[in-house]
């Protein structure tokens, strides 16, 4: 059983986990939606095609949404399941493509980000059987 300190050192530790990756998120899929050049390089680079730049923006905005508004716990469970998808899945393709590893580290770091957040949820936030 938890104790009362812990439970609010825990729910300090999501909370700015889980903001940092709303920034991480919400930051990404700006540059993503704008098209930036340097994005547009590093998913070509990566071989994928650049519509798929906007869908992955539209969804990283529809996860933020739903890990930050109250209730909605299987939503969150989606939520953070497809951002472990997305993050895991570029630092893979950046493996994989031979990136060095300042191209690889902002996913790494978003991935690890993603992982605390949903690790730290406080249990109002997680599914319940």
């Amino acid at each position: 059983m938890e104790t009362q300190k812990s439970q609010k050192r825990n729910k300090i530790i999501y909370w700015i986990f889980t903001l940092w990756t709303a920034l991480g998120m919400i930051s990404t899929a700006i540059v993503q939606l704008m098209k930036h050049p340097d994005e547009v390089q590093n998913f070509t680079t990566l071989g994928y095609p650049l519509y798929l730049m906007t869908i992955i923006a539209v969804w990283k905005i529809l996860g933020v949404v739903a890990i930050l508004i109250p209730k909605t716990p299987l939503l969150k469970e989606w939520a953070y399941a497809g951002f472990v998808f997305v993050m895991s899945g570029a630092v893979i393709s950046h493996l994989i493509v031979g990136d060095p590893f300042g191209k690889t580290f902002p996913a790494v770091l978003l991935l690890a980000l993603v992982i605390i957040s949903w690790y730290f949820r406080p249990a109002d936030r997680k599914v319940t059987s």
